[in-house]
């Protein structure tokens, strides 16, 4: 069980990231959220496939939800410290050079948006601070973890809940 956790979480982990960190770079700095957390659900749907190989090759075809749970949760913590290790090398390869496009792209969307005098000033002041608390890596990194972990435990939770009942995509002989 702890080698299918580590592999499907280790390919999830390792192919978020890298599908955000090119559309990051095409995207000139900054993702979208959206595409970002579809790339997440997409990606994550590797837990799915892990339970079913768990219980169709180690299972004899039958699992009950807890242990699949436990499973997809554990695959969803690998692929999430996988997350935070990929993420913390691409800042640190980078200088940080996405805090500030962030920065610069939050701040035009203020300005785009109308917003001008104190109110920017205030909008502004809030982005620099939360930029100095993400230097920190005691509040980056379980920022960083809680991202990704709970897209993956819902998508275990859903799994786990299908895939209990051994009719749905049985296992071929």
């Amino acid at each position: 069980m702890f080698r299918i956790m580590f592999i499907y979480g280790a390919i999830a982990g390792v192919v978020i990231i890298a599908v955000m960190i090119v559309g990051m770079v095409l995207g000139g700095g900054a993702g979208s959220e959206v595409q970002g957390y579809l790339t997440m659900v997409v990606v994550l749907s590797l837990i799915f496939v892990g339970i079913k190989r768990y219980r169709d090759k180690e299972l004899g075809g039958v699992i009950k939800f807890l242990p699949a749970l436990g499973l997809g949760a554990g695959i969803a913590a690998v692929a999430a410290v996988f997350y935070v290790l990929s993420w913390e090398t691409s800042l640190h390869l980078t200088d940080f050079a996405w805090m500030e496009a962030y920065k610069q792209s939050t701040i035009d969307g203020y300005q785009s948006s109308g917003l001008t005098g104190d109110a920017l000033s205030e909008k502004v002041e809030s982005l620099e601070a939360m930029m100095a608390s993400y230097r920190n890596p005691l509040f980056r990194i379980p920022m960083t973890f809680v991202e990704i972990f709970p897209v993956g435990l819902l998508v275990a939770l859903i799994s786990a809940a299908l895939l209990r009942n051994p009719k749905i995509l049985p296992a071929r002989a």
